[in-house]
């Protein structure tokens, strides 16, 4: 205890070099935990971008694949479903629920997305939020559209206004506009920090009005295009869907159903759980973790090396004071000891400043990290993670004070005795 107490009054002696020490320390500590905090909070919001959602079922491709065009909108399906094949599914006793997807139409290089008026109370995302409405509703005529967030800001629509969508999905429309059934937007979405802010949502009717006259991928020169008046006494009937969102009674049937859709006989389908997809998919782009880490640990190496020197660089001028230490008695032990102790100690302080602003940090940004980027970094009590970090840091820390204590503890007293002052 004597030499516990004697380490504190000398790092309180030495104030504004071990303040320094502590701060680089804590200024590590957030960085390492801050990004465990990140990759953990990244990793939740990520593979949260749906939620709710049993299965997805699309064209017997790659289940990465199905996840991309499905969710993420990215790419495009080797085939289509048959709405046989959709109501066969529907059909099943295991299901509670289908919301059906069309793609293969933009707007100004945002994809357009057919579905159901469902989607608005089916879809969820993160801690199983719905969709929400800043502006106007879901669809009600077939000629009403729905958009994201982001499409409302960057391209300035409100509720009202009229748009045109194009036949593909490239960013220009190469005179394949549908100019003759223009949109009406009747919603704009809530920013959710989902695919679904750069969507434009249509009713799966509105696809097949749309596409009366284009059946071969062009319009057909023999057809004449229908008015959008004419096109809502038609009877359309969806004919096909890109991909379905799946939820069931009991998770329970999960696997029973995903089976009986991968073996289904009549077309060849794929069912996917989301949350395993979403594994295999952060597996192949999540190693930019690992570089965070390796940046941050060599952050911390650096604060303890500058521990170390600050020590180090001291002993010169303490030699006077470890020789009366010596000389009342002080073994070479004790010697030891006092400096590895206070290594510890600036280890400690630094380690508790640290972790106190990473968590009051959280509690301030939390909010506007959410609102801005989407990512959800949840305050929770640390894991098991972030004490095995700690510890380490602290470990490190007291290893790397003995390089100055065995300097230390070699020092002699007549070394000492001898300094000239």
């Amino acid at each position: 205890m004597i030499i516990l107490r004697l380490a504190f009054k000398s790092v309180i002696n030495r104030k504004f070099t071990t303040l320094l020490t502590i701060f680089s320390i804590a200024v590590s500590v957030v960085l390492i935990l801050g990004v465990e905090k990140v990759r953990t909070g990244a990793r939740a919001s990520f593979t949260n971008t749906i939620s709710g959602t049993d299965l997805i079922v699309g064209s017997r491709s790659g289940g990465i694949q199905l996840l991309l065009y499905s969710i993420f909108h990215i790419g495009d399906a080797t085939a289509n479903i048959t709405w046989k094949t959709v109501e066969d599914i529907r059909k099943r006793k295991e299901v509670d629920w289908v919301v059906p997807i069309a793609l293969g139409d933009s707007h100004r290089g945002y994809r357009v997305v057919g579905t159901s008026r469902d989607y608005f109370s089916k879809f969820r995302y993160r801690r199983n939020i719905k969709l929400g409405f800043t502006e106007g509703h879901a669809f009600q005529d077939l000629f009403d559209t729905v958009i994201g967030a982001e499409i409302a800001k960057t391209l300035g629509y409100k509720v009202g206004d009229k748009i045109i969508l194009a036949h593909g999905t490239g960013p220009v429309s190469l005179n394949k506009e549908h100019g003759d059934t223009p949109f009406r937007v009747s919603g704009i979405l809530a920013s959710s920090a989902t695919p679904v802010d750069r969507a434009v949502l249509v009713s799966m009717e509105a696809i097949e009005a749309i596409h009366v006259g284009w059946e071969t991928g062009d319009f057909q020169k023999d057809k004449v295009a229908q008015s959008p008046q004419i096109l809502r006494k038609m009877k359309l009937n969806p004919k096909a869907a890109t991909a379905l969102y799946v939820g069931l009674k009991s998770r329970m049937q999960t696997f029973s159903l995903q089976r009986w859709i991968n073996s289904y006989p009549e077309e060849a389908i794929l069912g996917i759980l989301p949350g395993v997809a979403f594994g295999q998919l952060w597996a192949l782009i999540g190693n930019v973790e690992k570089v965070l880490f390796l940046i941050s640990a060599m952050v911390v190496f650096t604060a303890i090396l500058g521990m170390v020197i600050s020590i180090l660089a001291s002993l010169n001028e303490r030699r006077r004071e470890m020789a009366i230490l010596r000389a009342m008695g002080a073994s070479p032990i004790e010697i030891f000891t006092l400096l590895a102790a206070e290594a510890a100690t600036i280890a400690v302080f630094g380690v508790i400043l640290g972790f106190v602003a990473v968590y009051g940090a959280i509690l301030l940004v939390q909010p506007f990290i959410e609102s801005l980027t989407g990512l959800y970094i949840e305050i929770s009590t640390p894991g098991w993670r972030e004490f095995l970090t700690i510890a380490a840091i602290l470990g490190a820390s007291v290893l790397a004070g003995i390089l100055p204590a065995i300097r230390a503890y070699l020092t002699s007293l007549s070394d000492g005795l001898m300094i000239k002052f």
